[in-house]
């Protein structure tokens, strides 16, 4: 047996007679009498207490946990007690170093996971729990499927971790019958060049150069914003991505790129000289943000692109005073309405110039793992997903490739 049941009633002392005997102890008739306890494959001891006349229920109930301990399907008592929500939150304190990253984390589960689950013992979680919340995450107005996937990932996260600290034998997200949330099929349709140059013609002159980074260098919008001068490294045709400009709760803070990774991407020649005209004409700015969270140390750089009164470009006046009347211009969407309106443009946000990026490496036969890295994407698998149906039609590279070489062949043995 896993462990031993005590008799807190009775304890056994040797008597007169030098033979062992049972007498009461002061605990006699006061609360429950029998306590089973054990060691926790942790090491710690753990109890469980019955009342008069149940012993043989908590032998039984000892066994059951040692059978459990050998199958490697036990659950700490304690998951009987924490909630979903108690966990999940101390799960969150621990998840990662990014305050901002904590605070979305946080954010998702307390929209959409407490209301449903918050309340339930972690011990108590079964994939007919699981299969009950996607039912009303998948009814839930305003969430779509990328959406969901993502809060989908952050439950099935904080059961992996239940399971690691024995409050759950296993993850009900993971069973057979849970049909996680499937991403949205949106194809990337690229914009063609003469698009790219519609765009970065009808911009005011100082923001020009923008589309170039974008388009040549395949940066983010926070990025490119972010660009400093010391990334140019036209020694080696390289531009170094360290830094992007992001917003958290509505202050503009200098952070890594996106999923916390710098990179190198290559400096094409027309990009080199398209930034080296830009500074000539738009010197760079000394621009001081915190970083990482609002509360951060303050960091310094001599940033690229500015507004026009010298300060950081701010993402919601560049998207709505000079990004969306440039697609306009370029007959990408409708001009303002009468109030001066665009309609939404999501389409055709910054994140079009990446995509006409990506089309151009992949159409010229660059590989995917580069493209990947160039872009600063988790995994190729990623890149494979967004872009796959850009790729050039592999059946026609392998009848040129075997063209080629049959071609060689019928030369060298019957000349020209």
């Amino acid at each position: 047996m896993a462990g031993h049941v005590q008799d807190r009633w009775y304890k056994t002392e040797v008597g007169p007679d030098g033979k062992p005997r049972k007498v009461r102890t002061d605990r006699y008739g006061v609360g429950l009498r029998y306590r089973a306890r054990y060691t926790a494959p942790d090491g710690t001891e753990k109890s469980k207490s019955f009342p008069d006349g149940k012993k043989r229920l908590a032998e039984k109930w000892l066994s059951a946990v040692e059978t459990d301990m050998t199958r490697g399907q036990y659950t700490d008592p304690k998951s009987m007690q924490i909630t979903f929500r108690q966990y999940a939150e101390k799960w969150l304190d621990s998840r990662t170093p990014s305050a901002t990253v904590r605070k979305e984390l946080g954010r998702r589960l307390r929209l959409h996971v407490y209301p449903v689950l918050g309340s339930r013992p972690v011990g108590t979680f079964r994939p007919e729990h699981i299969r009950e919340f996607l039912a009303a995450l998948e009814a839930k107005p305003g969430v779509g499927p990328s959406y969901a996937r993502n809060i989908f990932a952050d439950v099935q996260s904080v059961l992996s971790a239940a399971v690691d600290d024995s409050l759950l034998s296993r993850n009900p997200c993971s069973a057979r019958s849970i049909r996680r949330p499937k991403p949205d099929v949106h194809p990337v349709t690229p914009w063609v060049p003469a698009q790219v140059f519609s765009v970065r013609a009808a911009l005011p002159e100082r923001y020009r150069a923008m589309v170039d980074v974008g388009a040549g260098c395949g940066l983010r919008q926070g990025e490119v914003f972010g660009l400093a001068e010391d990334a140019i490294d036209v020694d080696g045709r390289t531009l170094h991505v360290v830094r992007q400009i992001k917003h958290v709760e509505g202050h503009p803070v200098f952070a890594l790129p996106k999923g916390g990774k710098k990179r190198d991407v290559p400096l094409p020649d027309s990009v080199a000289k398209a930034l080296r005209a830009h500074m000539d004409a738009f010197k760079p700015t000394e621009i001081t943000l915190p970083w990482d969270t609002p509360e951060g140390p303050k960091v310094s750089a001599r940033l690229i692109f500015t507004a026009e009164k010298g300060g950081m470009v701010w993402r919601s006046n560049f998207n709505s005073k000079e990004w969306k009347p440039a697609l306009a211009a370029a007959g990408l969407i409708p001009e303002a309405d009468e109030n001066g309106k665009y309609e939404s443009a999501r389409e055709h946000g910054m994140h079009a110039l990446r995509h006409f990026y990506a089309s151009v490496l992949l159409d010229a036969g660059e590989n995917v793992k580069a493209v990947s890295e160039y872009m600063g994407h988790a995994d190729p698998a990623l890149t494979l997903r967004v872009y796959a149906h850009l790729m050039p039609d592999s059946r026609e590279r392998a009848r040129r490739a075997i063209d080629a070489v049959f071609q060689r062949a019928s030369e060298e043995e019957h000349g020209p």
